[in-house]
């Protein structure tokens, strides 16, 4: 018994996140965020559908969590979990996170209320709005420090559109994919009553990322991108882009 558990012992030193041998298990987390991740679709939604067939092809299987972003952002840059799979890029998260090649891009508009006849047209364009936002998402330096407007963070984009409705926030913002299969899941109805802006704050490209701290960030990542290139090439990754309306 004593050997049995200092080979166990050695074992769990050298493998801490449980995805050394065969079936190596990725832990990961993060909110829902519809259609990307989804705990209405029995598959998790597009982006666990992409990182399971691209590490399947690698020997790796995925284990997702649903957590607050924050707290699953926390967590990533700490080593406490393999992965995200949705994260956006930013210069203060180049700074902990090792990111893939990207797989697709999201492009983020603002909301608005149906009979406001808002366009944005540059940050100046927002002087004096109250806009909501999600707490811990990489919406860009520029966006985040300008002092012309107010932020007020949430945790999720149901929120911030319950607020826009009741007239506590004056714009705010999402990919708009994202945002209206989101609001369309939570409440049909309020669709009537909103609308995206025609210009984007920024088109940005969506990546799988590991945390410097973990042990194995690079051979995590590299391992997403040789996966990637495969399922590319037999077909999968344009068929699972097609089921969800993206061609």
């Amino acid at each position: 018994m004593k050997r049995f558990m200092l080979l166990l012992a050695m074992v769990l030193a050298f493998c801490p996140n449980a995805y050394c041998g065969e079936g190596r298990v990725l832990n990961t987390a993060s909110d829902p965020w519809p259609p990307f991740i989804d705990p209405q679709n029995p598959k998790g939604g597009l982006s666990i559908e992409i990182a399971k067939a691209a590490y399947a092809t690698q020997g790796y299987k995925i284990k997702h969590k649903i957590k607050p972003w924050a707290r699953a952002m926390d967590e990533l840059k700490k080593g406490k979990i393999d992965i995200i799979l949705n994260t956006w890029m930013t210069e203060e998260r180049k700074a902990f996170l090792l990111y893939s090649d990207p797989y697709t891009a999201n492009e983020i508009k603002f909301i608005k209320l149906i009979d406001n006849t808002f366009e944005f047209s540059g940050l100046a364009s927002l002087t004096g709005k109250i806009i909501g936002t999600i707490r811990d998402y990489g919406y860009g330096s520029e966006f985040n420090n300008a002092t012309n407007f107010r932020r007020e963070p949430v945790s999720d984009i149901n929120i911030n559109i319950r607020k826009l409705i009741a007239g506590r926030i004056d714009l705010t913002l999402e990919d708009e994919i994202v945002g209206r299969v989101a609001i369309a899941q939570n409440d049909p109805h309020l669709l009537e009553k909103i609308a995206f802006t025609n210009n984007s704050l920024s088109k940005k490209d969506m990546f799988v990322t590991s945390g410097l701290a973990h042990p194995n960030h690079k051979e995590i990542i590299d391992a997403f991108n040789k996966g990637l290139k495969v399922i590319k090439q037999n077909g999968t990754y344009a068929q699972i882009m097609k089921n969800y309306g993206i061609e």
